[in-house]
């Protein structure tokens, strides 16, 4: 059977953040840099799908191609590890400081990821600067707007209002981790993983990852937003946001559910053979 049972999951989640553990540094830096860019394309995309239709919807719908390509090339987003490596660290398999390596780590990678994007479709959009990057780069400008005076404006309510947005994004960003181990065939990981990225987007809620495209794009169109106010009014709360919600809606009710009930894992350093990590779970290799 193509679909694996929750228990499964919770037990090849597991295992994925112990491999994690093991990449080089360069690797992660790579993939983390590839994961940002991309998610930075896929922002594009939408937005671009939302001006010649007028149907934000629409974008909403194409949006989640990013987050797939992402998660069928293995690469590193850090807003997913939020989920995954807690697990992992639930269960006993990895270290607090293993984690908190992996979580900095990837996320200066995603972060130079979508700054790198947001220059080359600065340059692309607007001919460096000669043209003003017409109704596309009107609406990322006052996406940067919404995102951080926007909320500014309304004070600690504001703040709270991005933090909440962060949690209920990375709720679902998170389960779209988990419903694309659902599955072992391409389509069925792509239509899994598709579902819970398209309710997030078309909800309007809050991804660091995207933000550190979408933000630093808007400044690049002439958004009159600071440094300051992109950390300070967004990209902070947001990113404390999406680690709540990774961590206490999927990593913690994953174990709850089914990581106490794991067998007893047994590491070679040799051999790094393993028994079951979650009831009925066959562990990857």
């Amino acid at each position: 059977m193509d679909y694996k049972k929750p228990a499964e999951v919770a037990g090849a989640m597991i295992q994925a953040g112990i491999d994690k553990t093991r990449m080089s540094m360069t690797d992660m830096i790579v993939k983390g840099i590839l994961s940002g860019a991309i998610l930075g394309f896929g922002t594009t995309f939408a937005l671009t799908a939302t001006v010649q239709t007028s149907l934000p919807l629409i974008g909403a719908a194409i949006f989640p191609a990013c987050f797939i390509i992402v998660v069928l090339l293995g690469y590193e987003l850090v807003t997913g590890n939020f989920a995954v490596m807690s697990l992992s660290w639930f269960a006993g398999q990895v270290s607090l400081k293993q984690l908190g390596k992996n979580w900095a780590v990837v996320y200066l990678a995603n972060l130079a990821g979508g700054l790198l994007y947001a220059g080359l479709f600065w340059a692309s959009l607007t001919q460096f600067g000669k043209v003003d990057g017409g109704a596309l780069g009107k609406m990322i400008s006052n996406i940067a707007v919404a995102k951080t005076t926007g909320y500014g404006q309304y004070g600690t309510t504001g703040l709270l209002t991005v933090f909440v947005k962060g949690i209920l994004c990375n709720w679902m960003v998170t389960l779209g981790v988990v419903m694309a181990m659902t599955s072992t065939s391409t389509l069925g990981k792509i239509l899994a993983a598709w579902l819970p990225i398209f309710i997030f987007f078309a909800q309007g809620f809050e991804h660091a990852v995207v933000n550190m495209f979408v933000i630093p794009a808007g400044m690049f169109m002439g958004a009159p937003v600071s440094a300051g106010q992109w950390w300070w009014l967004n990209q902070i709360p947001v990113t404390l946001g999406n680690i709540a919600g990774g961590v206490i809606f999927t990593a913690l009710t994953l174990y709850l559910m089914h990581g106490k009930r794991r067998k007893e894992t047994v590491v070679t350093p040799a051999s790094t053979t393993r028994t079951e990590i979650a009831e009925g779970a066959p562990v990857l290799q």
